[in-house]
């Protein structure tokens, strides 16, 4: 929690204000109530299937670990490399069913930028809500089937690693204080997950504005589960953000961005998820234990 965008001061209320909610149900609501909302406050990093005490000397790790990654990890141990455990960064089960209930954070990030947390929430309500009508169709527990079927754990963990790379991120813009966009650039292929990517598969772009354009505020956008409110680029400009850097974006959003003048740099998706596991990885991950990189991902430790 102390690296979210938000502070952990902010967190730490929002889980109350979850406990609270909870001491308030009926016995029979408490039933379906997910009790790990009172010490996780992020709804899309779960542990899927397995043993919570199961001991992990190696991990199979993927942006997207979906059905053939979890025939990968069987594949692997039939050749003699043991997966103890699965971990997808990309949601999967009751995760991905409820990645738009951690995209609340988003209005305390805007609110940190100078947008009023009136008008952040408002914005933020409308588009929450059009996700999660997005993600109920879908088939959520493909890659769990596969892994309980072979008995392999399987988890995910999403907004703790992108927090990571938001951190990273946004503490090294605020040192560095590009002056123009092409700064950003330049400083993005300084960092080996992009610097591999750009040799490799995609190369961080500026989409909005040009490379010449000063940067002015900039405000690293790549938390909170999914892609925000298009209205949050007025807002952002309003207060003062000159250059927004993210993950990907839309064409809506990006419309919107180029009308209120923001300029836009898309860091890469793929490669910021690498970045932001490599961080957190470097935090919690237990000496011995191996990592095994695949589906886009590649480990570089920074200890």
């Amino acid at each position: 929690m102390e690296l979210d965008p938000r502070g952990s001061a902010e967190v730490q209320k929002e889980l109350e204000c979850v406990k609270k909610d909870f001491d308030g149900l009926k016995e029979k609501a408490r039933k379906d109530f997910d009790v790990e909302r009172l010490s996780n406050p992020y709804a899309d990093t779960r542990v899927l299937y397995g043993d919570l005490d199961a001991e992990v000397n190696r991990i199979l790790l993927g942006i997207d670990m979906e059905v053939g990654e979890v025939l990968l990890a069987d594949r692997l141990k039939e050749k003699g490399r043991h997966i103890d455990l699965i971990v997808s960064h990309h949601p999967e089960g009751k995760a991905l069913a409820n990645l738009y209930a951690v995209m609340d954070m988003q209005a305390g990030i805007l609110y940190k930028y100078g947008v009023p947390i009136n008008v952040a929430e408002g914005i933020m309500s409308e588009r929450i809500s059009e996700v999660e009508r997005r993600l109920m169709p879908a088939n959520h527990t493909r890659s769990i089937d596969a892994a309980r079927l072979l008995d392999i754990p399987i988890m995910c963990i999403h907004t703790p690693s992108d927090n990571a790379v938001t951190n990273y991120l946004q503490a090294l813009f605020d040192d560095r204080k590009p002056f123009v966009v092409s700064d950003i650039t330049d400083m993005l292929r300084e960092i080996p997950e992009y610097a591999e990517a750009s040799s490799e598969t995609v190369a961080p772009k500026i989409v909005s504005g040009s490379d010449k354009r000063k940067a002015g505020k900039v405000f690293v956008d790549m938390t909170g589960g999914t892609g925000g409110s298009k209205k949050a680029f007025k807002m952002l400009a309003n207060s003062g953000v000159g250059t927004v850097v993210g993950m990907h974006i839309s064409e809506d959003h990006l419309k919107e961005a180029k009308e209120h003048n923001v300029n836009v740099i898309i860091a890469g998706h793929i490669s910021s998820d690498t970045l932001g596991i490599n961080l957190l990885l470097d935090r919690i991950l237990a000496p011995g234990v191996e990592v095994i990189g695949t589906s886009g991902f590649k480990r570089h430790e920074r200890k």
